[in-house]
């Protein structure tokens, strides 16, 4: 098991914003990336996507677990690989929660496609052609904006869609913009 160190922003914002290479062939380096970007996600319990780049390889693969956008099951299901994963389909674009391993404790409402077609290869380099819907579209998306060194504060679009979460005196999670100082 090889857990590697997540890029944080204040710290690599060079590193996070670099363009990803496409990967040529799946094979014993692509699939060593692979299994320690399941590694290093399966090492954060709320965490449900992560992209190569977050751990300073910057190859186009990504990691994500669907279904956690399930309202009626908290669960999600294990992560899956996109290696050169390509957009060829996007729509139904809503607002919705926006998160990243590489801006701990910081959160925002985004507007992101919540319909996607995407195309590329699986961790055993067989060509894909997926259609993802609702939050998993916002999961992949976000990974997928990764590799082309966008990041999910390039998407919020007022300062005040930003927060972080606390607990209130009944222990309930509630949001605090970043602009109230609290």
């Amino acid at each position: 098991m090889t857990v590697r160190k997540i890029l944080l922003y204040t710290e690599h914002e060079k590193e996070l914003r670099k363009k990803s290479s496409y990967v040529r062939r799946v094979d014993h380096k692509v699939r060593g990336l692979i299994a320690d970007l399941k590694d290093t996600l399966n090492a954060h319990s709320n965490a449900i996507g992560l992209a190569a780049p977050q751990i300073n390889s910057h190859q186009r693969v990504v990691i994500v677990c669907l279904g956690a956008g399930s309202e009626e099951d908290d669960e999600h299901g294990p992560p899956i690989a996109l290696v050169n994963p390509k957009i060829v389909e996007a729509g139904d674009e809503r607002r919705d929660f926006d998160g990243c391993l590489s801006f701990p404790g910081l959160y925002g409402e985004t507007i992101r496609p919540h319909h996607l077609r995407v195309t590329g290869l699986d961790e055993a380099g067989k060509p894909f052609d997926r259609v993802y819907e609702g939050f998993d579209a916002v999961v992949v998306h976000h990974e997928i904006d990764h590799l082309d060194g966008v990041l999910f504060i390039d998407r919020v679009k007022d300062i005040n869609d930003l927060y972080t979460v606390r607990q209130d005196e009944h222990g309930e999670p509630v949001r605090v913009p970043i602009t109230s100082g609290k």
